[in-house]
């Protein structure tokens, strides 16, 4: 391939342009060693050039393999761009930055003593009988129709003349996930700090409820159509969402004011006290405290959804409510020595699996903000 040829492709992959050919060709050319370090080249001196532009390699791909309909092959050319793309973290403030794991400076890997650790796969069942058991990656569990591996919690329909419904509570703690298959085939993917209120098993004619007591949970929803017709429904505090079919995030954090719901495929609606609405593909209804209304606005749908795939992507946030994002994952506590610090917007990508030293190491060298650890306490200065 020339070299004006992968230039192009580059260039289109940063901009979310390039298709399913042109990704595989880059995946290809870049299991070359000698090709990362032009890859790397390419993407410092374009920065360069380019202050007025954040280029975020990890968004970019995971836009742009939404355009490929083959799952198959886009699951074997994540990881390949994954391993060079997904550490670039970009923070806009003043101006843009990019930072490659391979390319970062010394002082940004120095890391301090503290108690904060990457958070993992663990959570808390708790059965129609009030006995809890805990789930995590060292110990299975097995009992009726339930199956737990360490990192799913799966529950097989059964043939049951129950007309009583039996309920489950998962709950996550701060500091971890859990994926959850209900009995009717549908998928929950709940995030640090949330819990979901579900049947053990679902009645057959009968609207499918759930409830997101708290927290955030993203939704993959067996359609009505396998079901004999029932709708799904999602309860959180102050709003019913009525399902068909469809594939949709919740948030409904207990220290957050506004609940957000997200569409990413399919169709769903919102009722909100005396307001009904419904929700088309890449939007988002926000619902206010004291407010009757439900606000609808255009969103992006990856930047919403990305931390069930194991990344938080933050577009023109504050750092009050990434930290935010940050405290729950890494079940730390922040405090803002500097007020001022709070409102402070950031852009940019960082993958779950990062400590928090690296992350916050980032942000003082590109920021100039410093910052120390007191146990689990994260002090901005």
């Amino acid at each position: 391939m020339t070299k004006k040829a992968i230039e192009t492709i580059i260039s289109k992959y940063l901009n979310q342009e390039a298709s399913p050919s042109e990704m595989e060709a880059l995946s290809q050319w870049l299991e070359d060693e000698n090709n990362l370090k032009v890859f790397k080249d390419y993407l410092s001196i374009n920065q360069t050039l380019n202050k007025d532009v954040i280029y975020d390699a990890l968004s970019a791909y995971n836009k742009t393999s939404l355009k490929i309909e083959n799952e198959s092959k886009v699951r074997k050319l994540f990881p390949t761009l994954l391993k060079y793309a997904a550490a670039i973290l970009v923070f806009a403030t003043a101006g843009y930055y990019f930072i490659l794991n391979n390319n970062t400076p010394d002082e940004v890997k120095i890391a301090t003593e503290n108690n904060i650790n990457i958070g993992t796969d663990k959570a808390t069942l708790t059965l129609e009988d009030g006995s809890e058991v805990t789930l995590d990656t060292e110990h299975d569990y097995t009992s009726g129709n339930i199956e737990s591996n360490g990192k799913d919690l799966i529950y097989r329909a059964s043939n049951t003349s129950k007309k009583e419904i039996s309920y489950n509570y998962l709950t996550i703690p701060r500091g971890g996930q859990y994926h959850v298959v209900l009995s009717d085939g549908t998928q929950v993917w709940l995030n640090s700090d949330s819990q979901l209120k579900y049947p053990v098993n679902f009645i057959d004619g009968q609207t499918r409820k759930v409830e997101l007591v708290y927290g955030e949970a993203y939704f993959d929803v067996s359609h009505s159509s396998e079901h004999k017709g029932s709708k799904f429904k999602v309860l959180t505090q102050t709003q019913e969402i009525e399902v068909l079919g469809t594939e949709f995030n919740v948030s409904a954090y207990k220290d957050e004011d506004n609940i957000y719901t997200t569409l990413v495929n399919g169709k769903i609606a919102l009722t909100h006290g005396e307001e009904n609405t419904i929700l088309k593909p890449n939007q988002q209804a926000i619902i206010k405290p004291n407010f009757e209304n439900i606000y609808i606005i255009e969103t992006d749908v990856y930047a919403v959804t990305a931390w069930k795939d194991g990344v938080f992507s933050f577009e023109n946030l504050p750092l009050e409510q990434i930290m935010k994002v940050l405290s729950r994952w890494y079940d730390a506590d922040i405090k803002f020595e500097n007020k001022e610090l709070m409102h402070e917007h950031f852009t940019g990508v960082l993958r779950k699996n990062q400590s928090i030293d690296e992350i916050l190491n980032i942000i003082k060298t590109i920021n100039n903000i410093s910052y120390e650890i007191d146990n689990k306490t994260i002090i901005l200065k």
